[in-house]
């Protein structure tokens, strides 16, 4: 497999040539250079489909190693809160992609030599050049407008406090979806993840979504003004059920137009 080495700073990074010619970069050196303790670490921010492993000669033989394509590499930009991943970025974008073609083919010898006697072959070059340029600020573009709230989901999923369905409600208001906390338990009744039948439990969590973890049930004992006490119950959305829902409804998963 062919393989380009680049310097950033005190940091090597090689890109390979995927089978369809698209460039890919190798996630440990990405690794070291965005702040991840390891390639498994950035790759765990890279979406599958934006991922691989390739074949490469190390000082050790060949190995097995895990490469990202460029999306996968912005999204590990995006993620990183290294302070060279600014700069890393800008690197990547103003010296190193100019330097390899569309489609990820590396300017060659044989190439180079073609560039220099075939005025054909360059007029193709410059305007595979725009081509990619332009593909790439658009792929820029997408990673800034998902980072943000790939962030928050990630930040909600450790949370220990759980909250009401009126405020993963506003939640999600805050975040783009337009819902009430009527509305928000309507739709979680019509899923299947609280109780929709009338009585004692309607409106409480089902066996299902007590199972993912998605919701607990807060007891309050109630004193009543002739002395007698009841049992309150209030549905709460965990940590973990508030990551499942914002996650779901943010990237189209889930729609909440689905409840009239």
């Amino acid at each position: 497999m062919d393989v380009q080495l680049f310097n950033f700073r005190d940091h090597q990074v090689r890109v390979v040539a995927a089978e369809d010619g698209e460039p890919c970069w190798v996630a440990s050196d990405v690794a070291k250079v965005l702040g991840y303790r390891s390639a498994p670490e950035v790759s765990r921010f890279v979406r599958g489909r934006h991922k691989g492993i390739a074949i490469l000669d190390t000082p050790g033989g060949k190995q097995q190693m895990t490469v990202l394509s460029e999306a996968g590499l912005y999204a590990a930009i995006m993620k990183s809160r290294a302070k060279a991943a600014e700069a890393f970025q800008d690197w990547v974008t103003d010296e190193v992609l100019p330097s390899i073609r569309r489609r990820g083919g590396y300017l060659t010898p044989a190439a180079a030599e073609e560039a220099l006697t075939n005025p054909d072959f360059i007029i193709r070059l410059a305007t595979d050049l725009k081509a990619e340029r332009a593909r790439r600020a658009e792929l820029e573009a997408q990673a800034k407008l998902v980072a943000p709230k790939v962030l928050f989901a990630d930040a909600v999923s450790a949370s220990k406090t759980s909250i009401l369905v009126g405020d993963l409600a506003k939640i999600l208001r805050g975040n783009g979806i337009q819902v009430g906390a009527n509305r928000l338990f309507a739709w979680l009744r019509s899923h299947g993840f609280l109780v929709s039948r009338k009585g004692t439990d309607w409106n409480m969590p089902t066996q299902r979504a007590m199972e993912l973890g998605l919701f607990r049930v807060k007891e309050t004992t109630v004193v009543h003004s002739d002395g007698h006490t009841s049992l309150s119950k209030t549905p709460k959305i965990t940590g973990k059920g508030q990551e499942y829902f914002i996650s779901r409804f943010l990237d189209g998963r889930f729609q909440i137009e689905e409840v009239a």
